[in-house]
């Protein structure tokens, strides 16, 4: 009795198997490879070729031989609802991008997370207040605790954490702030497409921060310059 209702639930699942469609499973296929999903959205990658390299994988999943131009069709229709889907909605994103700031002269600290951390950098935020035009922002993980401050506050960050525990400390680095629409919050890839585009260009992010409607990448001074570029073109990366 177990072993027909065993051989029952195998054919089921077989059965679903081969249900699926080559559409279904490619699309399955080119969501599980990001770099992959935004070539094709991109338009720049070979559907003949990449379709050779899946078939094997496309055959297994759905148990039987599957035709190469079968495979062809379905990365077309998929490379076509996806620069809607995905370039129409970010486009609209990127085209509204805000101010763009750009501070220099930055210092990136690392500190373990102590029981005096907190009230450390309480005092610090006490004496920025006293001060003009001084960057800062801070990032808390779990074990340790980023601040990035104007390098001319250096003296004052060496006194006031002189009893913490210091990981690294980054010197000659410059901050980009960029204001983001509020229909970033709801649409997904947004951050993605920026990172890599940034990526693309060989950019080294030492840290990023962010709110609601704005981020801010720190990167090393050499490389302020380029990352601006990335950025301020993306406006109109998709006209």
């Amino acid at each position: 009795m177990f072993l027909n209702l065993y051989i029952c639930l195998k054919q089921q699942q077989i059965q679903q198997i081969r249900m699926k469609t080559i559409s279904s499973v490619v699309e399955q296929y080119i969501k599980s490879k990001p770099f992959l999903l935004s070539s094709l959205s991109q338009g720049i990658i070979n559907l003949t070729s990449l379709a050779r390299i899946m078939m094997p994988e496309l055959e297994l999943h759905l148990g039987k031989d599957v035709k190469q131009g079968a495979v062809v069709m379905s990365l077309k229709r998929l490379s076509e609802e996806l620069d809607f889907k995905i370039n129409y909605k970010i486009s609209k994103v990127l085209k509204n991008i805000g101010e763009i700031t750009v501070r220099s002269s930055l210092t990136d600290y690392a500190f373990v997370i102590s029981d005096t951390l907190l009230d450390n950098q309480a005092k610090l935020l006490s004496e920025i207040n006293k001060l003009q035009d001084i960057f800062y922002t801070s990032s808390r993980g779990v074990n340790e605790t980023n601040i990035v401050t104007s390098a001319s506050i250096g003296s004052m960050i060496d006194v006031l954490f002189k009893n913490e525990k210091l990981t690294h400390k980054i010197e000659n680095l410059s901050s980009i702030t960029v204001k983001l629409p509020q229909e970033n919050i709801s649409t997904p890839g947004v951050y993605y497409y920026i990172f890599q585009r940034l990526a693309w260009e060989g950019i080294i992010i030492h840290e990023v921060i962010s709110t609601t409607n704005e981020f801010t990448i720190i990167v090393n001074d050499e490389q302020i310059d380029i990352a601006f570029k990335v950025i301020k073109d993306l406006k109109n990366v998709f006209d």
